[in-house]
């Protein structure tokens, strides 16, 4: 691809993911994008039998003891699709892990803490089924991008959802998240006050108010230029975390927006940020595997 073509693709997906154009239509270019080698998927596997809630499984060829890492979409609880995410459980399978990308059920079918639920039986599926796409059970990770971020923090950092499907928070060698929302009371919208009421249980919808310096090691990663979540959600956990003498590590970009983050996990556009070079290489050193070279922050070019 030549200098004008790669501008050009930049710019069209810029336009698609900055709303535009229908959000899910910069999701779909980037799964259009991406090339169907070097990995395997294995699509709609029920992993819930009483709800039917689905997952797609992206299976690197070769795949012998490899790290899984359970992605979890964004999409304020109310939207989404594990449909849409191709292009994330790709690139994940050709960085050398399994990527089992769920469905969880939304708003207004469900409220919280419904779609924590699904999230923890996702994870508890994966944790019981990864020797059989090549993975280890042992080396189990959680990811999520803005709600997806938000549930598996929650997962982080309140061990009763995971111990609810006779798992525990010990399986999780770490958690990533991509501009989550994790402390961002008080609610102001409407629909978010009903999604996650009544009013005398909001402070136990925030995954700040969890922390107690027992959660698995975790990588928060948040763009600058996010006017969707705020970046400091991603500091003020982060600094709870610390002061309670947990494990974390953080990155902030100064021009990565709340989309970009996200999409340029792409095969596409990951030379537009080193979110997927922080991504394996905290995968591989908690997994007890040889790190790639250490990334350098990257932003995202003007």
């Amino acid at each position: 691809m030549d200098v004008t073509q790669n501008r050009w693709l930049k710019m069209t997906v810029l336009t698609l993911l900055t709303g535009l154009l229908p959000a899910c239509s910069g999701q779909k270019l980037l799964n259009v994008l991406t090339p169907e080698t070097g990995y395997t998927r294995a699509s709609n596997i029920v992993f819930d039998e009483a709800t039917g809630l689905k997952t797609d499984v992206y299976t690197p060829k070769g795949a012998a003891n490899a790290p899984v890492v359970v992605f979890f979409y964004g999409g304020r609880w109310s939207e989404g699709s594990k449909d849409l995410y191709e292009f994330v459980g790709g690139a994940l399978a050709k960085q050398g892990f399994i990527a089992v990308v769920p469905d969880y059920r939304l708003y207004p079918k469900v409220k919280f803490p419904v779609f924590v639920e699904d999230s923890a039986k996702a994870v508890r599926w994966a944790h019981d089924n990864a020797a059989r796409y090549g993975g280890d059970a042992g080396r189990l990770f959680v990811m999520g991008h803005s709600a997806g971020a938000y549930n598996v923090a929650m997962l982080a950092t309140d061990e009763s959802y995971l111990k609810a499907v006779g798992g525990s928070r010990q399986w999780l060698k770490g958690m990533i998240g991509l501009a989550g929302p994790y402390d961002f009371l008080p609610f102001t919208d409407d629909d978010i006050k009903d999604m996650f009421g009544p009013p005398e249980r909001y402070a136990s919808t925030q995954p700040i108010n969890h922390v107690d310096g027992t959660n698995p090691p975790m990588l928060l990663m948040h763009g600058e230029d996010d006017v969707s979540v705020f970046p400091k959600n991603t500091r003020n956990l982060a600094n709870k975390i610390k002061a309670a003498g947990g494990p974390v590590e953080t990155v902030f970009y100064p021009k990565l927006s709340h989309s970009w983050i996200v999409a340029t996990l792409s095969t596409t556009l990951q030379k537009q940020s080193d979110v997927m070079r922080y991504t394996k290489d905290f995968v591989l050193r908690k997994s007890g595997l040889k790190p790639d070279v250490e990334p350098t922050p990257a932003t995202l070019p003007p």
